[in-house]
């Protein structure tokens, strides 16, 4: 089989492609012919060993994929060779077979396909666990979405609008906002070149934004904290501006604010079950089109150089897909 290797911790041109010995399933595991695997702004992390998971070398990046079940295990029930599935993963699955156990697959219904599938584990995954669960977004309520054209704010921006919420995009180009707008957004806020915080509340009447969806960190933490009206809640998903925020606490006191953290990889390991429930609903409202699952495009595996520094840069919009 082929897969992306990471030998040695780097960039994206630290990474090789090799040839290895197709893998066996052993007892209660599931072999997976991978079709399409999905990158996400953390395998840039993890291949440079700046992420708080650390494979030991060498290892293949990828954390989500989409393939068809290519054999089955002693022990391995639910699933039968021929099956399509989402594989989930922490690393892993920018490979042509995969050996997993089979709490890492989810069955894909015939109405998805496997484009759209391949990317919906984690960017929309990690987004309704933060709505759904974490934030408890009501209809009605507004959401204000901060690196609304990337994979986890589009995820954002569309889950907003289907579970009735009022969305605000916030995005650094004119481009970008479009891209959100197209996905539902209602309202759109050039960050680069407004005030955040004094626009937020503008938009809002002088209400204060219900819900902050925050990917980015950096200088933006603040001012989106502070946009906060009565008991609105900030959601901590990630920090792809590079810098960790530092939070004056008086904020959320004041304002009887929540901070929640958003750690979907620790979510799916200790509530397998409620993960389960969000992949049915996020296929199902996929199937019935109220989900488009945005691809930004579809690489071959020779190219993962430039579909990685598409993440690097920050320039995807929407999922980043190589083909095995």
């Amino acid at each position: 089989m082929k897969a992306l290797l990471c030998t040695r911790l780097g960039g994206p041109d630290d990474l090789s492609i090799a040839e290895l010995p197709d893998p066996i399933p052993g007892p209660g595991e599931v072999l997976v012919r991978v079709t399409l695997a999905a990158l996400n702004f953390f395998d840039t992390l993890i291949i440079a060993g700046r992420y708080q998971v650390k494979p030991e070398l060498p290892f293949s990046p990828g954390g989500e994929a989409c393939g068809v079940v290519d054999a089955v295990g002693t022990d391995a029930a639910g699933f039968r060779v021929g099956d399509r599935v989402i594989v989930h993963q922490k690393f892993g699955t920018c490979a042509t077979l995969i050996a997993v156990e089979p709490r890492h697959l989810t069955k894909v219904p015939e109405g998805v396909s496997d484009a759209q599938a391949a990317g919906l584990t984690i960017t929309y995954g990690t987004t309704l666990h933060a709505l759904r669960d974490r934030a408890r977004l009501e209809p009605g309520e507004t959401l204000a979405v901060l690196g609304a054209s990337g994979g986890v704010g589009l995820a954002a921006v569309e889950l907003g609008r289907v579970m009735g919420a009022n969305v605000i995009a916030c995005a650094s180009s004119a481009e970008k906002l479009a891209l959100a707008q197209a996905h539902g957004a209602q309202m759109t806020l050039d960050y680069a070149a407004d005030d955040l915080r004094a626009d937020l509340r503008r938009l809002t009447e002088g209400r204060g934004v219900d819900v902050i969806y925050d990917p980015i960190g950096g200088d933006y933490a603040e001012p989106a904290l502070r946009s906060l009206g009565w008991k609105g809640r900030y959601l901590v998903i990630g920090f792809a501006a590079g810098e960790i925020p530092r939070i004056p606490l008086n904020l959320a006191l004041l304002k009887g604010i929540d901070i929640l953290g958003v750690h979907w990889g620790v979510f799916v390991d200790r509530e397998p079950q409620a993960h389960q429930d969000n992949q049915r609903q996020l296929l199902a409202w996929v199937e019935e089109g109220r989900l488009t699952a945005k691809v930004h495009g579809e690489y071959p595996l020779a190219a993962y150089a430039e579909a990685l520094g598409i993440l690097t840069r920050r320039a995807a919009m929407g999922k980043v897909l190589l083909r095995l």
